[in-house]
């Protein structure tokens, strides 16, 4: 069974069509890109599976969509973005916070920890897991805005580990980033991969040849090629696909 699972999926806003009927099967414990050029619909996508298109008040959704076979407009909202995770493209801690609060704030809030061991607990977990408890384990206190910005997404990350979510959602976790904080990222996406299933938006294709284990190919709103990522590379079956991977779509 898929993870994640589409049916005839459509968004609007207003009179705008941003995703037309698209059909997408998400595997668990992978990472699966979404490119395309801009205004294909990919990070509309990516709101839709925790629901926050619905803080767009003009955004119309129709269609369906599943986690574990459940109709997630079904669902308690608090508990499917408890399961499904997000990460953004701009690193967005709160810089008056602490490193320690960044992480421990939603947990405290969702009472997800019985006690203040259990909190201090998971958060070294997803620092850990985010590869940044040793960074940062001797100034947990310090605020989060002095962070990098490498450091800062990692926290992002970390923060929305600490939920030990099912599925992460990583909207171009990596534009605003170095080569070494990009790589950095990457090595920790394949890691947690082995836990959990792990979407992700790119413009680079070059990136999710790298980490990716199947590409969804968008083009205007439409899923125009979708298969494991050495197929799409290597013997893609569209002519949009091959030119939007050698670089001559944009």
């Amino acid at each position: 069974m898929s993870k994640i699972e589409t049916r005839g999926l459509r968004v609007s806003f207003g009179q705008t069509q941003v995703i037309v009927g698209v059909d997408l099967s998400i595997p668990d414990k992978s990472i699966t890109a979404l490119m395309g050029p801009s205004g294909s619909g990919k990070s509309t996508l990516l709101r839709v599976f925790n629901r926050l298109i619905e803080l767009y008040p003009e955004a119309k959704v129709s269609g369906e969509v599943y986690l574990d076979g459940r109709d997630i407009f079904k669902m308690d909202v608090v508990e499917l973005r408890r399961r499904v995770q997000m990460v953004f493209q701009i690193p967005n801690p709160i810089p008056n916070l602490s490193i320690f609060e960044n992480v421990a704030l939603g947990l405290k809030l969702n009472r997800l920890a019985k006690s203040k061991r259990e909190l201090q607990e998971r958060v070294r977990w997803a620092l850990e897991k985010a590869q940044l408890w040793d960074e940062v384990r001797d100034r947990l206190g310090a605020p989060a805005g002095k962070l990098s910005g490498g450091q800062q997404q990692r926290l992002c990350i970390a923060r929305a580990l600490a939920f030990q979510p099912e599925v992460l959602l990583a909207d171009e976790p990596t534009a605003n980033l170095d080569p070494e904080n990009t790589a950095k990222i990457e090595a920790l996406f394949l890691e947690l991969k082995k836990d959990m299933a792990i979407v992700m938006v790119t413009h680079f294709p070059q990136q999710a040849a790298r980490i990716s284990d199947y590409v969804a190919f968008l083009y205007k709103g439409q899923i125009v090629e979708w298969g494991a990522t050495r197929d799409i590379f290597t013997k893609p079956r569209h002519q949009l696909t091959e030119k939007y991977v050698t670089g001559r779509l944009y």
